[in-house]
């Protein structure tokens, strides 16, 4: 599974794609050294397979790699970081 990524003027979102089709995304805004995840959506032909955790895991990847923080705002990328204490470093 490839997750994509596009960024355009402050808002962004890590996706996955298929035929010109979004099957899953975790959209963002950004701030000032923050990524603020408003929400992550996943189709229920990918349920179940650990693509909402991808997601997450690629933007707490990105959120090290360009030293910034995460404020999720998504109560399910919440609930993942709650759970993924390795991955906390990225919290704001």
């Amino acid at each position: 599974m490839v997750i994509q990524h596009k960024q355009l003027q402050g808002k962004g979102m890590f996706y996955v794609g298929q035929d010109g089709a979004i099957l899953a995304e975790m959209v963002y805004t950004m701030a000032p050294n923050k990524m603020i995840i408003e929400h992550t959506e996943v189709d229920e032909s990918l349920e179940g397979k650990g693509v909402g955790k991808q997601l997450v895991h690629t933007a707490v990847e990105y959120a090290r790699t360009h030293n910034i923080k995460i404020v999720p705002l998504c109560p399910f990328a919440k609930s993942v970081l709650d759970k993924m204490t390795e991955w906390q470093d990225v919290l704001a």
